[in-house]
């Protein structure tokens, strides 16, 4: 990969797009990596030619563009093999890469725990390792060997990609290292049974945000692409009653390179663990539904598709409530929640939806005295909203969402189950004695 001084402002990229497909991404991409964008040309059609991917002649026109408007890179908004990559530099005189390297350098720039810098290292070296040659003039450089005693020895290029296949093999060590560490540290939260939640959605749709309103947490939040990468994990207090585990994850985005979705995997696992995701979309931006399709995608990709999910729009102060806009969402995205994580707005709503979701409805119980000790098991899987100790036994209304991952607790439960909650309810009135407790439970 060449070297680029992106924190340059001075250098200036010339963009080329695919037919009939929107650049706008693109130059997002571009301006987060901190180039500056000298002009955008949309392709009006590929060819499947083995040097250009086009006609020699439009790549000509594009190599003499860039010359016209001192653009100091050629950037493709489509896959570039590496083939091509070198007849584009040694047409145009420039570097030139394509949407994928884009991504790469951005992540670089981005990354700052240990395991996602492992994890954009591996993807840089597995992504360079087939375009080391275009680094060379000329491969007929050969280090070693003496003529009559063996062979020619080999060029600099194939001790460069010797070279490049060790480093991978040892990132890849030291990445399943970390891993297991994060294994293990997820197997102790897990002793204590917290229900977790997933921030996932399109990168820059406001998910660090989120975090940071909801939990106090001070993650990096900046109006730019892949802002954040490293997942974090605090936890959240529903004003319902309990805790939860908030992770917010790295941002999705369409035709995101294979290479980082293998890399990034288990990052992306937080998401395919999670007992609920948070899908949080951009509701100002034009492209919602297409980025919420990306989403989808990516899910399946990862085998997260299964998962319960609440959709978040956010930004919606952005919006006016009377704006055509928000009323055309509400009836793609029916039973999405409305929030803002700059304002506030549909906070309760939200701490509502995701304490039904993760906790379940309310029931009630009658417990007789000798069994209360089912209400210290019951704290650590549910949350208790009403405890009345009365005559007949304790009183108690129950969400339990987290009793089905402890089977043996809900059979031994559902023998002092009530049936409606206005027989309870009755029961509870016409009883004159009794020490009566409410509360919220915590976890």
């Amino acid at each position: 990969m060449i070297d680029l001084e992106e924190e340059n402002s001075s250098v200036r990229a010339l963009l080329v797009g695919a037919p009939k497909n929107d650049i706008a991404e693109l130059e997002g991409l571009v301006k987060t990596l901190g180039l500056e964008i000298a002009r955008s040309e949309i392709l009006t059609r590929l060819e499947p030619t083995p040097a250009y991917g086009m006609g020699s002649g439009k790549a000509q026109e594009i190599s003499a563009l860039a010359k016209e408007v001192n653009a100091d890179v050629i950037i493709f908004d489509f896959e570039l093999e590496a083939r091509k990559q070198r007849n584009w530099e040694k047409l145009a005189k420039l570097p030139v890469f394509d949407r994928q390297e884009v991504i790469l350098r951005i992540f670089a720039q981005r990354a700052r725990t240990k395991e996602a810098v492992l994890q954009v290292q591996l993807a840089r070296l597995e992504y360079s390792l087939p375009r080391l040659a275009h680094s060379y003039g000329d491969m007929a450089r050969q280090r070693g060997g003496n003529f009559g005693s063996k062979g020619s020895g080999e060029t600099q290029l194939e001790l460069d990609m010797r070279e490049v296949r060790e480093k991978i093999r040892a990132v890849k060590k030291e990445l399943s290292l970390v891993v297991s560490e994060r294994e293990t540290q997820r197997k102790k939260r897990e002793r204590i049974p917290v229900p977790s939640c997933a921030l996932a959605g399109y990168t820059n749709a406001g998910k660090s945000s989120l975090l940071n309103a909801l939990t106090g947490a001070d993650v990096f939040v900046e109006d730019k692409l892949f802002a954040t990468l490293d997942p974090t994990t605090r936890k959240l207090q529903l004003k319902t009653g309990g805790n939860i585990l908030l992770t917010d994850t790295v941002g999705f985005i369409s035709n995101l390179p294979h290479s980082l979705v293998n890399a990034f995997k288990s990052t992306l696992e937080e998401a395919q663990r999670a007992d609920l995701i948070l899908l949080v979309l951009d509701a100002s931006d034009e492209n919602v539904q297409s980025q919420y399709a990306t989403v989808v995608k990516v899910l399946e990709e990862i085998h997260a598709d299964k998962t319960p999910r609440i959709i978040v729009l956010n930004k919606i102060d952005k919006l006016q409530q009377n704006d055509a806009v928000l009323t055309n969402l509400e009836s793609v995205f029916p039973d999405s929640v409305k929030i803002s994580a700059k304002t506030q707005e549909g906070f309760d709503t939200l701490s509502e939806r995701i304490c039904e979701e993760l906790l379940g409805k309310e029931k009630d119980y009658v417990i007789p005295v000798e069994k209360a000790n089912l209400l210290s098991e019951v704290r650590k899987t549910g949350i208790i909203l009403e405890e009345n100790w009365l005559e007949d036994g304790v009183h108690v209304t129950i969400k339990g969402g987290e009793l089905k991952k402890n089977p043996r607790l809900s059979n031994l439960l559902s023998q002092y189950a009530q049936n409606q909650r206005g027989e309870f309810a009755e029961t509870k009135e016409n009883k004159n004695s009794g020490f009566k407790k409410t509360f919220m439970s915590d976890w």
